[in-house]
């Protein structure tokens, strides 16, 4: 053993510093990820590391049990030559996060302020009617329309990407009964690849007429153009898909307070850490699933529009839209799927099985959609959500089970108070949406239960 570490010292070294700059470089470039390249280039970091780790406990196994010096000294040369081969597929891997690393630079100059496209803006419209949610957009017009006294209030709408959180903040935007309360009215959707100087310019371009010289102004003074355009209003800002505290913290300060009374700032997020941060008057709107009647009027909406509904296809409908879960985005995609296929025996084979009805274009949206919330957790807690995948779909999973199994497969950093680290991991899954409670404690502090969104299994 002792031999084998002087004589491979030196590689052992080398590989390990390569690997942990890898490992370093593949962090900080999900603070700002261009694309699934980067995805990809993480199982290969990860695949590199495990071929290093098996070489090693291969061949520490061959010389300890070879019987002579001319089978160790084999073992040596195979361990050489398998050390240089990981160490040119580690370069390789190098030059290609490096590339990515440029692109992602040229990316982030481009415009990130943006419009969605309307077939994941306005899953809950069907025909220019909201369908479901009632009882939040009565609450929502409702914080937006009393007590106009007082500092800017602040009120997060808060779920999983699919789940009809701008789809709701657009239709009480619209609504006629909130023209009139407020002086001013502006809407921006923020990117995960967020640019303040183009928020300040979409917020801008509802307040004040621009031309081409604002456009070329410094950031600071587009924020000090919009905190003028702003003084002495009642407004109503909406900054859609806001991802961190930190985006938050970067436009707040635009938004004056002073002589500002009833003024209302609406925030989408997927985040419930940012929902809390912002908010401070505990009017946070946190949206569920659709239940079985939300689903259903949702889905026989978005098949049948204004048409009466087929009595024969009540049945296998409402079976199919209770399969979609209760996510909007799901129900809407099949649902227009279904509407040009009239056949029974059609829906009668979708409702055995909706999942392998999705079509490419659905199954991507969906994914699409999930995904972007997946990249942008950290290597460790995309680790942690993965793990999910062993247990059956839709299974509710008991927490100290779970978190167990985390620690077993050293899946948690800390070397000390892991129950610790596994329950504050277990924690931001759920407040970023992508793990569901499903049982607490009788206090309600604890996590007893959880599980994932089938969609999830696709991401």
């Amino acid at each position: 053993m002792q031999s084998l570490t002087c004589d491979h010292g030196e590689e052992f070294s080398a590989l390990h510093e390569k690997i942990s700059s890898l490992e370093v470089a593949v962090k900080n470039f999900e603070k700002n990820n261009v694309s699934g390249e980067m995805t990809d280039l993480e199982v290969e970091v990860k695949e590199v590391a495990n071929i290093v780790e098996q070489t090693i406990q291969l061949s520490v196994a061959e010389v300890v049990l070879a019987n002579d010096e001319n089978l160790r000294e084999k073992a040596q040369e195979r361990l050489s030559d398998s050390l240089q081969q990981v160490a040119e597929d580690i370069d390789r891997i190098w030059k290609e996060s490096t590339n990515i690393k440029d692109k992602g630079k040229h990316a982030s100059k481009e415009l990130t302020v943006q419009e969605f496209p309307s077939s994941s803006r306005n899953i809950l419209n069907v025909e220019n009617n909201m369908v479901g949610r009632d009882d939040q957009r009565e609450r929502l017009l409702n914080d937006l329309t009393t007590d106009f006294s007082g500092e800017p209030k602040v009120i997060p709408i808060v779920g999983m990407g699919g789940i009809g959180k701008t789809t709701l903040a657009k239709e009480v935007y619209n609504q006629k009964s909130i023209l009139c309360p407020f002086d001013v009215h502006a809407w921006a959707t923020v990117s995960q690849q967020h640019n303040r100087k183009e928020i300040l310019l979409g917020l801008l371009r509802s307040t004040i007429k621009m031309d081409d010289t604002v456009e070329m102004k410094r950031e600071a003074e587009l924020a000090d153009m919009l905190q003028k355009s702003l003084k002495k209003k009642r407004y109503l800002i909406v900054l859609d898909d806001i991802w961190s505290c930190e985006v938050w913290d970067g436009v707040r300060r635009c938004f004056p307070t002073e002589d500002n009374a009833g003024s209302r700032i609406l925030l989408t997020t997927r985040n419930n850490e940012v929902a809390c941060y912002a908010d401070t008057e505990n009017l946070s709107l946190r949206m569920s699933f659709m239940d079985q009647d939300e689903s259903w009027s949702l889905f026989k909406s978005a098949a049948f529009s204004s048409e009466a509904l087929p009595y024969e296809f009540e049945t296998v409908g409402k079976k199919i839209a209770d399969e979609c879960h209760g996510l909007p985005l799901t129900i809407v995609g099949v649902a227009e799927l279904l509407k040009s296929r009239r056949a029974i025996e059609v829906w009668e084979r979708v409702a055995k099985d909706v999942k392998s009805f999705l079509t490419n274009d659905l199954d991507e949206q969906c994914s699409r959609v999930l995904g972007l919330s997946y990249n942008h957790l950290t290597s460790d807690l995309k680790t942690c959500l993965l793990h999910f995948g062993i247990f059956p779909e839709d299974s509710e999973k008991p927490v100290k089970k779970l978190m167990r199994s985390w620690m077993a497969e050293g899946f948690l950093k800390l070397e000390n108070d892991l129950e610790g680290e596994a329950e504050k991991c277990l924690q931001e899954l759920v407040d970023r949406c992508l793990v569901l409670v499903c049982k607490k404690s009788l206090d309600g502090t604890k996590i007893r239960s959880c599980k994932v969104h089938d969609l999830i299994y696709d991401v």
